[in-house]
């Protein structure tokens, strides 16, 4: 998952303030609905300190309608100077929270960067298409729209005689020609940025041909769907249903596919270690691809034990003495498990996978997958390596 809007976190002044709000706006409580439910957080944000210039950008941003119906989350992240991170969630959380403090309160924001999904929708008629750049899940916003017209206007097949099967050759001609327009802007937009998935829908001949001039990458990213189109008669709720089943579906196939790879290199005991000395480890060494947690851990041992921390963020240890023997000066700061974990993931890019009902098999609710490793890495292979003495594996 990516996780660089978070980046901008890492260094910045403290304290820190988080908002995670139900958003949700009843259409009988019009705006008052959210903006109370500000009123009641910000009363204990002044209780523990926070200052009131940033309490005051953050009601500003809670003032405005994000402009999307129905039930929504919003987290607001503020460190000392201001706001730092607003993002609007596709779903919001059972309670609202706020806390102030020397950390930002990261799950529910790499909780919401798991529900994001970057979709580029290509409505295709036989002129051109209309191509809609958008986000599903958290973080969506306004959409952005942009035509693509094709150069080729004899789109129109005769029925007048002997000229019906030139003018017909004629008009898929046209088809074509303008399908491979699109097909041009929609690979130039995978280049550029690619989404996580390319929704093709409209005239079942014109889907045809822009599928078959696409490129090796778009084609990759694929998927069609009818119901859509740049014309009237379309229902928009039912195919934004189909999108949304769609953004879904690629959720659940990108964290299988994570854990798939865990469990692979697992099985190998080679670029994957589980138990939370060894994940403390390989993030120090900056060796980490995707941090892989426990759901249920989240709520239980990792919110519970306490890492030591410095400056840092990939600066953490078990105890002040451990931190101390890598090099940090000082006592350093102690943070719950889970929140030093996804720091320590932030700083070096790696991505963070939840594991739910057993879907992995982790060792303290926490594992790693690995960029690279060698002969120092943990291994449960090796039990002079591994910190789970009790679970070693053998590697055939």
């Amino acid at each position: 998952m990516d996780l660089h809007w978070l980046k901008p976190l890492l260094g910045r002044p403290a304290p820190f303030t988080t908002v995670f709000l139900d958003a949700t706006r009843a259409e009988s409580a019009g705006e008052a609905e959210a903006v109370d439910r500000w009123r009641a957080l910000r009363r204990s944000l002044e209780r523990d300190g926070a200052s009131a210039s940033v309490l005051d950008e953050i009601a500003e941003l809670v003032a405005v309608p994000a402009g999307r119906r129905g039930p929504q989350g919003r987290i607001i992240v503020a460190d000392a100077d201001g706001v730092v991170v607003d993002r609007v969630l596709s779903e919001p959380p059972t309670h609202s929270v706020a806390v102030h403090g020397p950390i930002p309160a990261l799950l529910p924001a790499i909780r919401s960067a798991d529900e994001e999904v970057d979709v580029l929708v290509v409505a295709a008629d036989r002129t051109g298409a209309d191509l809609t750049r958008k986000t599903c899940g958290a973080g969506a916003g306004q959409a952005q729209v942009e035509h693509v017209e094709g150069g080729h206007d004899d789109v129109h097949k005769s029925r007048e005689g002997g000229l019906e099967r030139r003018s017909q050759t004629r008009a898929e001609d046209s088809w074509q020609r303008n399908a491979e327009l699109v097909a041009a802007e929609v690979d130039r937009k995978v280049r550029d940025g690619a989404p996580d998935l390319v929704l093709l829908t409209g005239d079942t001949r014109a889907v045809g041909f822009v599928r078959d001039a696409l490129g090796k990458d778009a084609r990759g990213l694929l998927v069609e769907a009818s119901g859509g189109g740049r014309g009237d008669g379309v229902n928009v709720a039912a195919f934004e249903e189909k999108v949304a089943d769609a953004a879904a579906q690629f959720r659940g196939k990108r964290r299988a596919a994570v854990l798939d790879r865990f469990a692979t290199a697992q099985g190998r005991g080679d670029n994957a270690v589980t138990s939370l000395d060894d994940v403390i480890e390989v993030l120090r060494r900056g060796q980490v691809a995707e941090l892989v947690l426990d759901v249920d851990a989240l709520s239980g041992n990792l919110a519970e034990r306490e890492l030591w921390v410095g400056p840092g963020p990939l600066e953490l240890a078990t105890s002040s003495a451990d931190l101390a023997a890598i090099g940090v000066d000082g006592d350093g700061d102690r943070y719950t498990a889970d929140v030093a974990l996804v720091r320590a993931a932030l700083g070096q890019d790696a991505g963070v996978t939840f594991a739910d009902d057993g879907a992995a098999d982790l060792v303290d609710g926490v594992g790693a997958l690995l960029r690279w490793s060698d002969e120092s890495t943990p291994s449960e292979a090796v039990p002079s390596q591994s910190a789970d003495q009790a679970r070693l594996r053998t590697v055939v």
